[in-house]
């Protein structure tokens, strides 16, 4: 078996795994025989738990879908990017839903390594979306008194948010024309504010 397809199979099966049982449930030996691998192989590959935690979060969120992204926002209209970046960001949470669940109840209870990757991960994605909204107020579509970096921080807050309370806590889910009025909705608020002009 090629080592680049152990590796995926070890990356599905974390995720499967962390899915179902969450961080702290999902043990090596099990990961390994959802595999197929030993568990010996397991830590050939990826040296240790944390380091194959964070290596499927680097794979299957948001981050490397952002970084895709990227190019395909070049040249268009701020507001039509950020719809683009919002639309994307919250399918993304609807399609990791389970694994989200888990680790959102469970993230306090993570042994301090773990925390540091949970948030070096965030800390990542943010800086990606902060650095695109620079660029935006380098072509003159955003403030420039604004920070990037909170400016990404209350983007996200808003649309997990909105995932959260409508994925998480309501039975329904996510519907698609509500989804794409609240996008809308909370874009113009996030680029054009609550004050009435003049005032």
């Amino acid at each position: 078996m090629k080592t680049s397809n152990t590796k995926e199979l070890l990356l599905q099966a974390t995720l499967k795994l962390i899915s179902e049982k969450g961080y702290l449930g999902a043990t090596t030996r099990e990961i390994a025989n959802e595999a197929g691998v030993t568990e010996i192989t397991l830590f050939r590959n990826f040296g240790s738990k944390e380091l194959l935690f964070e290596e499927v979060l680097k794979t299957y969120t948001f981050l490397p879908r952002l970084k895709e992204l990227l190019p395909e926002l070049e040249g268009l209209p701020s507001a039509e990017a950020l719809t683009l970046i919002a639309t994307r960001f919250l399918l993304t949470l609807k399609e990791r839903k389970a694994m989200i669940k888990i680790m959102y109840q469970e993230v306090t209870s993570y042994p301090e390594k773990i925390r540091e990757v949970y948030n070096k991960f965030g800390e990542e994605v943010r800086a990606t979306l902060a650095d695109y909204i620079g660029t935006l107020q380098e072509r003159g579509e955003m403030r420039k008194d604004v920070s990037p970096d909170m400016a990404a921080r209350v983007f996200f807050a808003l649309f997990f948010s909105y995932f959260r309370q409508e994925e998480i806590m309501r039975s329904g889910g996510m519907k698609k024309q509500n989804m794409e009025k609240y996008i809308r909705e909370v874009l113009d608020i996030f680029m054009r504010g609550t004050l009435k002009e003049g005032h």
